[in-house]
């Protein structure tokens, strides 16, 4: 007999999942004062949640969401979150795959939109998350449009949503591209950025030392679903699909924008 290596989607563990959630949902609606707006209009069945991201190495986009999801929809659906390769190396591996993290790739996400569950990609991923507090409602996916056609070969909608407040945890001066390549990181690891930024409690960091997350009051606002098929046609042009999506991101990031009072208050 061989023995056959189960996929990514079925080590997802809902009761695990849910145990996590009572335990980071006082963090998330008390330290961060937490709000997901927009859920009423969530499709059902498969759908590609496409977001900003922001928090640089403590993004908090994916609690605050699968938060606010559970809360309102259970746990029969689960939530899928596309995910960079290290996080499924060291010994927490297990832990994120069984609470919905699965390696990004094109397979994966087929396999997790088909099977009915929620998938949530950041397309900007580090370049994203990164980015200067200057720039911080400005949506940039970095010129990346694969979910555009992750949602097409799945034949499910994109949900944009955009969230504001992660990016006051810190002061981010720069992504540090320039520094990542004078210092060859570029060709040694592969890395194109080496991010600055300015927090508590040692100041100026270059990704190290670490400083804390400040508690900044963080509002995601989930979008009306997007039909590609019905909204573009059967041969859509890809460029244009990514362009209204980051159109309507950008309006209703502005909006968030417009409502915020001070940062890290809110």
């Amino acid at each position: 007999m061989t023995d056959i290596e189960p996929s990514e989607i079925t080590k997802w563990d809902p009761g695990l999942t849910e145990k996590v959630m009572g335990l980071i949902r006082p963090l998330i609606k008390g330290y961060h004062r937490a709000e997901v707006r927009g859920l009423d209009t969530f499709p059902p069945g498969g759908a590609l949640v496409v977001s900003n991201h922001s928090g640089g190495l403590f993004p908090m986009d994916v609690p605050v969401f699968a938060t606010g999801f559970y809360e309102k929809f259970g746990y029969d659906r689960p939530v899928y979150t596309l995910s960079h390769d290290v996080i499924f190396t060291g010994p927490t591996a297990d832990f994120f795959r069984k609470t919905g993290f699965i390696p990004a790739n094109h397979e994966n996400a087929d396999e997790a939109l088909r099977s009915g569950g929620v998938v949530v990609v950041f397309p900007g991923g580090d370049y994203d998350v990164y980015r200067p507090t200057i720039s911080e409602n400005t949506i940039d996916f970095g010129g990346r449009t694969g979910y555009v056609r992750a949602a097409l070969n799945a034949g499910v909608p994109i949900v944009p949503a955009v969230a504001i407040g992660g990016q006051e945890t810190q002061l981010y001066l720069s992504r540090g591209e320039w520094m990542a390549k004078a210092l060859r990181l570029d060709k040694l690891m592969r890395v194109k950025i080496l991010p600055i930024s300015f927090g508590f409690p040692f100041g100026l960091s270059a990704v190290l030392p670490v400083n804390v997350p400040l508690p900044s009051k963080i509002v995601m606002q989930v979008l009306d679903p997007i039909d590609i098929v019905a909204e573009f046609g059967e041969d859509p042009d890809i460029d244009e699909v990514d362009a209204h999506v980051r159109h309507v991101m950008q309006r209703a990031l502005d909006e968030l924008a417009s409502e915020r009072r001070l940062p890290i208050v809110g």
